[in-house]
């Protein structure tokens, strides 16, 4: 579908769909930064949603729903992202007193991570618009996926970074042929990247830029790919959903994509919608009735190197605000537990900052902000493998026990509590 233009979520002003890709520059010169949204024809957004709407079963990828997305059929770029699995999580919700918990398992996606939708549409963008050079700022995820569809879309990929991130993640993006270049800083690496798009004319598809407003709206409507999964998968709006937040991209996408299913009919209400932060700058946000996200202290480093910012944005706001949610906080050793709970109780390993959503929960309920007895969604957003020195790091050393088979019995019963004679199957 194409795209009539792009429309500033703040004030609402109205810009061309070809950019530039760097928020609305009249809240800029306000001192409110805010992304920007693409827009369509309303009436043809709506018919094309009714149509698209309800067929879980034929989902192969998140391409499913080319009809509401502002790529052309001709100018996709696709490595099978999209259509992860929605997964009823009944031992880990009879833990955490939750009953109804699904977890929408992004860590299946072709790179590992939720980052391959934003990049996917991203990098069909710049194919469609003429670009011919992508960039970006990231610590793993974000630059793994863009390189990786940047590869598949032939177009060269320059991406800026620190040297400080795990050590599978610069694997990963190096080995999709990225140009890898690591800055000093983080707040470097942004001024780089906006260089090369206001000199050279660069497709940005990440973060970049200070203050903060968020990652390319072309890779925001990949996002939304989530929201429409979530509702044909499950057959219904769920009462919450949870995210882990860093700059809300996600959040935002799967948000626009539920509240374009409710103006279209194929639901009655958009679900509360949740942010999972490591240091609190929506929670304090939302506090304190402001109108422009301010960075918080940083008081200790987290586990969650994905989302460990200590700034969010404008748009992770106004979904805050616009479905009735609420923000918190968890601690590293409540990530670590829930990475570990997922694992044992679910079968599934999500790198920490994933786990986030999962571990806010217990707050978010304790708080009043999500009924145990409702529907909650915790979005996964990227796998293990992503950063396994974390998870070791906070593992047991594994126990030894001799040759001799009582020996192993001895050992599961002392270290794990394990009596193997309990669950033996007679003869």
């Amino acid at each position: 579908m194409r795209p009539r233009a792009t429309r500033c979520i703040r004030c609402g002003a109205e810009g061309s769909p070809a950019g530039p890709f760097k928020g609305c520059p009249a809240c800029l010169a306000d001192g409110k930064p805010s992304n920007v949204q693409v827009v369509y024809d309303d009436a043809e957004l709506l018919r094309a949603l009714r149509r698209v709407a309800g067929h879980a079963e034929t989902l192969r990828d998140m391409w499913h729903y080319r009809e509401v997305l502002p790529i052309d059929e001709s100018s996709i770029v696709t490595l099978g992202e999209g259509a992860t699995p929605l997964l009823a999580a009944p031992r880990l919700g009879a833990k955490l007193g939750i009953p109804r918990l699904y977890l929408k398992d992004e860590s299946r996606n072709a790179t590992g991570s939720f980052k391959d939708r934003l990049a996917a549409a991203a990098v069909s963008a710049a194919r469609q618009l003429g670009r011919r050079v992508v960039v970006g700022s990231s610590s793993g995820n974000a630059g793994a996926a863009v390189a990786a569809m940047a590869a598949r879309a032939g177009l060269p990929c320059v991406m800026f970074t620190t040297q400080k991130f795990p050590l599978a993640m610069k694997t990963q993006m190096a080995i999709y042929g990225t140009y890898l270049l690591a800055a000093p800083t983080v707040q470097d690496r942004w001024s780089l990247m906006e260089a090369g798009v206001d000199e050279l004319g660069w497709f940005p598809v990440t973060v970049y830029g200070s203050p903060f407003f968020g990652s390319n709206c072309y890779g925001i409507e990949g996002y939304k790919t989530i929201g429409y999964e979530i509702v044909d998968q499950l057959g219904v709006a769920p009462d919450h959903v949870v995210f882990p937040v860093g700059a809300g991209d996600a959040f935002s996408g799967a948000f626009k994509a539920m509240a374009e299913y409710q103006r279209a009919g194929v639901i009655d209400r958009v679900p509360v919608m949740h942010a999972a932060e490591v240091y609190g700058p929506l929670e304090q946000a939302l506090a304190g009735g402001a109108d422009v996200v301010e960075a918080v202290d940083v008081p200790a480093p987290t586990v969650a190197v994905s989302v460990g910012s200590n700034l969010s944005t404008f748009q992770a706001l106004d979904v805050l605000r616009r479905t009735g949610g609420s923000a918190r906080t968890a601690s590293n050793e409540e990530m670590l537990r829930a990475q570990r709970d997922l694992g044992a109780l679910e079968g599934i390993w999500v790198e920490t900052s994933s786990a986030l959503s999962v571990a806010a929960l217990p707050h978010l309920v304790a708080a009043g902000a999500v009924d145990p007895e409702s529907v909650v969604v915790a979005v996964l957003t990227s796998d293990g493998l992503k950063d396994p020195q974390t998870t070791a790091a906070a593992l047991p050393p594994i126990p030894e026990c001799s040759a001799e088979f009582g020996s192993a019995l001895r050992v599961l019963s002392d270290t794990y509590a394990f009596t193997a004679k309990d669950f033996a199957v007679p003869a």
